[in-house]
C-alpha cells in the first residue's frame, strides 16, 4: 500500500502537514534522520506510517509508561498492531507479546530506555527483524538540554550493537549546540536533518508580573475558558495541592498532579483528564510530557520555569489540534530568586553554568516586550516576523512607553569606562554610588559615571540592562562580563532613541486581551451534541475521547453536516477504519439535523 492510501486510510488525512513528507521518504530509504518540530506538528505519523509500509518491526523508545500507553491506545484504535513492554507488565503478558513479535505480528513496539540495559532484552532485540529505531524526546539524550536523562545518554549502544539499524530521533525542542549533541552521541550516520518553524500559529501568548499568590489573575484568565480542558503549571507540590483547592472551592473540577504522589493516584488523576473527566490538571513539570491529549485550550504557569525550553515545550501541550490555545505566563522576581537558589547547589561544573545562563535567559524572555513568539524563536536560532496579533505585547501596541534614552547612554558608558570586563550588577553598583569593597578597590568610585543613576532602583536598572539586552545593544560573553555591539556604540553616539515600556519600570494589573477562541464558524449546540456521542462511545471503548474524534473534527462535523460516508470522510482526521469504528453514529445523528 502506498503512503499516500496509509495516510488516509489509517490516519484520515488526505494530505500530509510541511516537513512530514520529507522525513517518512528519509526513513524508507533506510537512513538515519533527527527532527526538530514542535509540538503539535505531526512527529509521530513521521515514523508511525513508514513503519506499516516496512517489513519488521519499530522500536520506539519513550521516556514515559503514560506517553507510551497513550500511543499504544491510538495505534491500536487506528487499528495499527502495537504493544508496549514495561516493568509494570508481568511475566506471562511480557512473554505473550515478545512471542508476537517473534511472529511478526507486531509492528511498532514500546520501551522505555533503560530496557536497553538489561541484557536478556536486548539479546532478544537481536532475534527481530527491526526496521528501524525511534527516540522520542531525544533532547532528553543531551547534557546541555533542559531534561538530560542518564538512561537517554546510554543509547549510544544502539549503533554498538545494531549498526545497520537506521536511527529516528524526534524532539519539539533543541538548540543548535542541543541538536549538535544529539547526532553526535546517538552516532547519527550522516542524517537527514529537518527542523520545523517554531512559530505555533494557534498559541496566543501573554506574561505578566504575578500580583501576590495569582490566584485573582488566575480566576480571570478562567473566565475566558469555561469548561475549556487545561493545564495549570506551579513549582511544589504544596502549591499544587493548595491551587487546585483554591479552584475546586470556586466550582471548578481541577486535581493536582506532582511526582511524590502514589502511582496509582497520578495514573487515576491523568486518565481522569484525557477522558474529560476532570477540566484542570493543577501540576509540577512531573506532569505532561508527550501527553496526546489534543483538545488543552490552555496552559498557565503561575511560577516562572527555569529555561525557555522547559516554557515552550509545555505551552506546547496546548492546542495540538491545531484550533486556537491561549498560555499565560505569571512570574515575579521570587521565582527568579528561588531558582538561582536550586542552582546555587548544584556543583560547579561547566553544566551549572549553562542552567544559570538558560535562567538569564528565561528571565529576560519574561518581562521582554519585543513579539514573543519572535523572542522565543531567537533562542532557538530561528528568524520570523512579528506575530502581530498572538501574544501580549504584540496585541497592545498602545501600551505607554518612555524614553531611556539617557539611562542607556549611561550603562553602556560604565561598560566602556570599567574596559567591558564586568557584569550587570556591579556595572549597576557603579552608577548607584555603591561603597562595595571591589568597587573601591578597582578605583571605580573615581569614575565620572559612579552615583550618576540614582534616579532608578537596582530593579529599575535590572530591567534597563534587560532591555538593552533585547535589542543587542549589549552581548554577554564568558563569565556574564558586558560588551557593546556595534548597535550600542551607536546609542552610545546618540544616534538611536532608546524606550521602554513604562509598565515593565512598574508593577501594573494584567490587561485583558481578547482571544479569538476557535477559527471556524460552527454550530456550537451541534457540536455540544456531537461531543456527547463522542463520550459515549469513548465510555463503550474504554479510550479517552480525542481518540474518538478531536475536538477540530467535530468542529467540521458540526460546520459542514456531511449527509454521505463520502462526504464525511473529507472532514479532517476521518479515514476509513475510523468511520467504520465510530463513524456511523455520528452520521446517524447529523442526518437527522440535516432533515430539521
Amino acid at each position: 500500500m502506498k503512503k499516500y492510501e496509509i495516510l488516509e486510510k489509517y490516519f484520515g488525512y488526505k494530505k500530509f502537514r510541511p516537513l512530514q513528507e520529507e522525513i517518512i521518504d528519509g526513513i524508507l530509504e533506510s537512513k538515519d534522520v533527527l527532527m526538530i518540530l514542535p509540538t503539535g506538528g505531526g512527529k509521530s505519523l513521521c515514523y508511525q506510517l513508514p513503519s506499516l509500509i516496512m517489513n519488521g518491526v519499530t522500536i520506539v523508545i519513550s521516556p514515559l509508561l503514560a506517553l507510551m500507553h497513550d500511543q499504544v491506545m491510538a495505534l491500536r484504535t487506528n487499528s495499527i498492531s502495537s504493544a508496549m513492554l514495561t516493568s509494570m507488565q508481568d511475566k506471562e503478558e511480557s512473554y505473550k507479546i515478545e512471542q508476537e513479535l517473534l511472529k511478526g505480528n507486531i509492528k511498532l513496539l514500546y520501551i522505555a530506555p533503560e530496557r536497553l540495559a538489561n541484557g536478556y532484552f536486548l539479546n532478544f532485540l537481536h532475534k527481530l527483524n527491526i526496521n528501524f529505531f525511534v527516540i522520542d524526546e531525544a533532547h532528553c539524550v543531551s547534557a546541555w538540554g533542559h531534561e538530560f536523562r542518564e538512561n537517554y545518554r546510554q543509547l549510544n549502544i544502539l549503533k554498538d550493537q545494531f549498526p545497520t539499524v537506521p536511527i529516528s530521533a524526534f524532539t519539539a525542542t533543541a538548540t543548535t549546540e542541543v541538536e549538535e549533541d544529539i547526532s553526535k552521541h546517538l552516532q547519527l550516520n550522516e542524517p537527514i536533518k529537518v527542523k520545523g518553524l517554531v512559530f505555533r500559529s494557534n498559541l496566543t501568548i501573554k506574561s505578566v508580573n504575578r500580583i501576590k499568590d495569582g490566584k485573582q489573575q488566575l480566576l480571570d484568565f478562567l473566565k475566558r475558558h469555561k469548561n475549556d480542558a487545561g493545564i495549570v503549571y506551579t513549582l511544589s507540590r504544596k502549591s499544587t495541592e493548595s491551587i487546585a483547592e483554591f479552584l475546586q472551592t470556586k466550582g471548578i473540577n481541577a486535581k493536582f498532579y506532582h511526582a511524590q504522589m502514589e502511582t496509582k493516584d497520578k495514573n487515576k488523576v491523568y486518565a481522569d483528564f484525557v477522558s474529560d473527566k476532570i477540566q484542570i490538571v493543577v501540576a509540577t513539570i512531573a506532569f505532561g510530557m508527550g501527553i496526546d491529549k489534543s483538545n488543552i485550550r490552555f496552559v498557565v504557569h503561575l511560577t516562572m520555569p527555569k529555561t525557555v525550553e522547559n516554557f515552550y515545550q509545555e505551552i506546547g501541550r496546548a492546542g495540538r489540534d491545531g484550533i486556537e490555545a491561549e498560555t499565560l505566563l505569571l512570574f515575579s522576581n521570587f521565582d527568579i530568586i528561588q531558582q538561582r537558589n536550586f542552582i546555587d547547589e548544584l556543583p560547579d561544573t561547566p553544566y551549572k553554568d549553562n542552567v544559570y545562563k538558560k535562567l538569564d535567559k528565561m528571565t529576560r524572555f519574561a518581562k521582554t516586550e519585543i513579539c514573543r513568539h519572535k523572542s522565543i524563536a531567537s533562542y532557538f536560532n530561528d528568524t520570523i516576523n512579528e506575530c502581530k496579533d498572538k501574544c501580549d505585547n504584540c496585541l497592545s501596541p498602545e501600551i505607554k512607553k518612555v524614553d531611556i534614552s539617557i539611562a542607556s547612554k549611561k550603562l553602556l558608558s560604565t561598560i566602556i569606562r570599567t574596559n567591558q570586563k564586568f557584569g550587570l550588577i556591579y556595572l549597576i553598583d557603579i552608577l548607584r554610588g555603591s561603597k562595595d569593597k571591589r568597587i573601591l578597590e578597582n578605583n571605580h568610585n573615581d569614575l565620572s559615571v559612579y552615583n550618576i543613576g540614582g534616579e532608578y532602583t537596582k530593579a529599575q536598572w535590572i530591567t534597563i540592562g534587560d532591555r538593552l539586552l533585547e535589542l543587542e545593544a549589549i552581548i554577554i560573553g564568558d563569565f556574564k562580563v558586558n560588551f557593546l555591539s556595534q548597535f550600542g556604540v551607536e546609542i552610545l553616539k546618540g544616534m538611536h532613541n532608546i524606550e521602554i515600556r513604562k509598565d515593565r519600570l512598574e508593577i501594573k494589573k494584567e490587561k485583558t486581551v481578547k482571544v479569538k477562541k476557535y477559527n471556524l464558524n460552527y454550530d456550537e449546540n451541534i457540536f455540544k451534541d456531537l461531543k456527547e456521542i463522542r463520550t459515549f462511545i469513548a465510555k463503550l471503548h474504554n479510550i479517552p475521547p480525542y481518540m474518538v474524534f478531536s475536538d477540530k473534527t467535530l468542529m467540521e462535523l458540526s460546520t459542514f453536516k456531511p449527509k454521505t460516508q463520502t462526504q464525511m470522510l473529507n472532514i479532517h482526521g476521518i479515514g476509513d477504519i475510523k468511520f467504520q469504528k465510530y463513524g456511523k453514529d455520528f452520521l446517524e445523528y447529523l442526518n437527522i439535523i440535516n432533515k430539521i
